[in-house]
């Protein structure tokens, strides 16, 4: 075997190990906290940290939708965004993204959403008092994947500004 080939070699033994541990990789606790965080120097607001007990109820919420994949608040005491997506295994990155997304309908001198638009999930990822953060991505019976996301404390107060 000559060097280009056991290059060519570790490289797809590389990429089959990217291949077969990388959803996981991309899923970590570090994944959701670093996607949080950048949103929130983006406008100011000081980092989250990953709080176990916080993560594990949304592990436990995520666990309960994987019969039915339905996007329905658990009700409880943190504050919490959810992402639902079929057609490719969904990331951290890509449901956090989609949550920030929505700081283009957020008006910070109003404090309100545009017309007809959602800005909610995008407000609660920077709440300047939220500041533990936990949660879980789950693969439901149906094949589509779930992510719950959970806030402590819980952001989101009408009458008050995020950041």
């Amino acid at each position: 075997m000559g060097h280009s080939s056991a290059l060519v070699w570790l490289c797809l033994l590389v990429g089959l190990g990217m291949l077969i541990h990388g959803t996981h990789a991309q899923n970590s606790p570090q994944d959701f906290v670093a996607a949080h965080n950048a949103a929130r120097a983006q406008v100011g607001v000081g980092p989250m940290v990953w709080d176990n007990t916080v993560a594990a109820y949304a592990q436990n919420y995520a666990n309960q939708r994987i019969g039915d994949c339905k996007l329905v608040h658990s009700g409880g005491k943190y504050g919490e965004n959810l992402f639902w997506g079929s057609g490719r295994e969904y990331t951290a990155a890509d449901a956090v993204n989609l949550w920030v997304a929505e700081k283009a309908n957020y008006n910070y001198a109003t404090n309100t959403c545009a017309s007809g638009k959602v800005c909610g999930h995008y407000t609660q990822v920077v709440w300047r008092n939220s500041v533990r953060l936990g949660c879980a991505r789950v693969k439901c019976n149906s094949g589509a994947i779930f992510i719950t996301c959970n806030y402590d404390p819980p952001g989101n107060f009408v009458g008050q500004r995020p950041y």
